[in-house]
Order: structure tokens, then sequence, then C-alpha cells
């Protein structure tokens, strides 16, 4: 699959496009969705001058492969989503299904969803919905700034990383310590 590597340049360019198709919108907090979403969370919530804001931990991937049904790690209580506009953040809409979760939960503690993405994956969407703002389109597997694989080589902190995740990375991705790798079943 395409690749499309993005620079912290590329990136607040993306939140700056958001922001400003957001900046007329009432929202009463914000939603980031981890981990894609959280670094655009916190970029969008500073542009827009958001102070309310949440997590959401759910993880639908092992790696590039989708896992069969979401798992929540984190959510917010109902009582702090009930009868508000929520914006909920992600940083990619491509199945849908993480989205998908996020709003089912917000709606069912009595919250209006409205999500923003930077991107939106139109041939790899699995449901008749899109995002509500998004800042652009793409096929490509996007690779931000913050992902592992955007990483020079050997600038990985010097003490063993620990994941808290099932997940295993492709063996491309794993220039860290050793004992990073062997955790995870890379010699």
């Amino acid at each position: 699959m395409e690749r499309l590597h993005l620079s912290w340049e590329d990136l607040l360019q993306l939140v700056r496009r958001l922001a400003e198709a957001l900046s007329g919108e009432p929202f009463d907090l914000v939603l980031g969705v981890a981990r894609g979403g959280l670094i655009p969370t916190a970029l969008l919530a500073q542009a827009l001058g958001a102070r309310n804001i949440l997590t959401a931990a759910v993880m639908f991937y092992e790696g590039e492969e989708a896992l069969p049904e979401p798992v929540f790690l984190q959510f917010p209580p109902d009582v702090l989503l009930f009868g508000k506009r929520v914006l909920v953040v992600e940083g990619v809409w491509d199945s849908r299904r993480t989205a998908f979760a996020v709003k089912a939960r917000v709606r069912r503690a009595g919250g209006v969803p409205v999500v923003a993405t930077l991107h939106f994956k139109p041939g790899r969407n699995r449901v008749p919905d899109r995002p509500d703002f998004y800042a652009e389109e793409t096929a490509a597997w996007v690779v931000y700034p913050w992902a592992l694989e955007a990483w020079p080589k050997g600038s990985y902190p010097s003490g063993c990383l620990r994941p808290t995740g099932p997940g295993k990375l492709p063996r491309e991705l794993l220039p860290g310590p050793p004992c990073w790798r062997s955790q995870h079943g890379v010699v």
C-alpha cells in the first residue's frame, strides 16, 4: 500500500484547514481518540481555543491489521457527555469502524457527536457515512510525524520501551532497543 509521509508542517497545515472549517461550530467539549487522534486533538483544541478536552482509548488495530471488534481501553463517564455537543477528533477515517464505535458510545451517553479527522479514505469506508469535517482525502496509509516509522533510526529512547498493547509491529518498524524488539517477538 502506498504510504503518505507527513512532516510536522504538513500536519499543521491540515489542522489549520480543520480549524477554519470548524471555527463557526459550537462545541461543549473535544474528545480525542487515542492514539492517532491525540496530537491532532491537542493542536485543534489549541487552534479553536477549546479547554474541555477528554480522551477515548479505542484499539481497533494490531499493527496494520484490523481487529473484529473495538476494544475500549478508556472512555469518559456518560455524565460528562450527556447533553453535550462533542467534537470527536480522529487522525484517519479509514473503514469508519473506530469513529462509528466512538460516535455510538457518545450517543448512548446522551451526547451529540460531530467527527473531525485529518484524513478521510472514501475507498476504504465500509458504511454509508463520512466524517462531518475532514482536511484531506487519501487512499494511502498515512504516516504521521509522531509514528514510530517516521522516527530516524537510532533515535528511540535509550531505555526499554514497553508498549501495553497486545499488537506486534512489523520488523522494519522496530529499530529500537533490543529489549523492546525481543519483547515483541522480533529477533
